[in-house]
């Protein structure tokens, strides 16, 4: 739990550039409607950034902060750190030393959204059970395969607090406030925020595809199971029908009738979306993002990849960092004409003579 007996509890809220600004809200709303229901100051906050100016959210909005990471304080119960897009660019150094001087017994550290990132780099996970937003799932295992990185909404292990983006800071802090303060206040917040239950750490981030589904067709279930259980080296479609038991056609027609495809299609979106992460979440060089994904070359994956997102994955890459609309412009100023620096022949020329 967060804090000792006495009260508040006070938690510092660490703002990353483009953190998810609901997320962050999430958490701290929890917080101030435990405060207002109870009638006392249970919970105190602090946010904070690395050099004390305020920080933009992903939605553009900035927010201001108390202070920066080199302020003297009287310490925290808690510090939760609020991640969001392209956290894994990140270079803060300071925040990953101000996080390490806090990593005490009595102190709990956490994160939401894509947080653990950055508490992962301060190798503060180490030893714990933790969670990120499932987009990032794929790219944290890589980068720190010597984490245990659950997919489940939250994760509570022992002094380590981590959750999900969206909402799920709601679920993991309404969890704490039972433990700490009773179940009948919890239940008053989750009122508040007009949630009919408080999810707890088995739930899962994504919506299981029995749900979408529905519960009837636990043979397709365990097909997509199988196929996001082996994205390395897939398995074939006579695999696949033999494990669960069913024929290539009975498969077949399973994925047409309730997802619209058939069964190859769906398991190669599967390895181009998980693909997509890793592209632009890591900076794996692409013949090992392609091996990673089950593709026999980088030419086979880049054919693939462009088929299905129109454009190949060097460029994907390239547009994420801001190069491709860089070269853009550059080809505008210059009348069309962008000089090959590889060749010196102006692009769009030919090299034969």
């Amino acid at each position: 739990m967060i804090g000792t007996e006495a009260l508040p509890a006070r938690i510092g809220f660490y703002l990353v550039p483009q953190f998810s600004l609901i997320a962050f809200s999430s958490a701290l709303e929890t917080l101030r409607i435990a405060n207002r229901l109870s009638g006392e100051t249970l919970y105190e906050w602090v946010l904070i950034s690395s050099d004390a100016q305020p920080v933009q959210s992903s939605s553009g909005i900035s927010v201001d902060v108390a202070h920066g990471t080199d302020h003297v304080d009287r310490g925290y119960h808690a510090i939760l750190v609020c991640g969001g897009t392209n956290i894994h660019q990140l270079e803060d150094e300071a925040g990953v030393n101000w996080l390490r001087s806090h990593d005490k017994p009595a102190t709990v550290l956490g994160a939401v959204c894509t947080g653990s990132y950055l508490l992962a780099k301060a190798e503060l996970l180490n030893g714990y059970r933790c969670t990120i937003h499932w987009e990032n799932l794929a790219s944290a295992r890589e980068q720190f395969p010597q984490l245990v990185i659950s997919p489940e909404l939250f994760e509570i292990d022992r002094n380590r607090y981590t959750c999900a983006g969206g909402t799920a800071p709601i679920d993991m802090l309404m969890c704490e406030v039972r433990n700490r303060h009773g179940s009948e206040l919890a239940k008053r917040i989750s009122e508040q925020f007009i949630v009919d239950r408080i999810r707890d750490q088995n739930d899962r981030q994504r919506v299981p595809l029995t749900q979408r589904i529905g519960a009837s067709q636990p043979k397709l279930a365990e097909a997509v199971s199988l196929m996001e259980a082996n994205i390395e080296e897939p398995m074939t479609l006579d695999e696949l029908s033999y494990h669960v038991g069913l024929s290539r056609r009975q498969l077949e027609r399973l994925f047409q009738r309730y997802l619209s495809c058939v069964p190859t299609r769906y398991y190669l979106e599967l390895r181009l979306e998980r693909a997509r992460q890793l592209l632009l979440q890591t900076s794996m060089p692409i013949v090992d993002i392609a091996l990673a994904c089950g593709f026999i070359s980088a030419p086979h994956f880049s054919k693939c990849y462009r088929d299905t997102y129109t454009i190949p994955p060097r460029d994907e890459r390239r547009r994420a960092a801001g190069l491709l609309d860089r070269e853009a412009s550059e080809r505008q100023a210059h009348g069309g004409q962008l000089s090959d620096q590889r060749s010196n022949i102006p692009m769009g020329t030919s090299k034969s003579v």
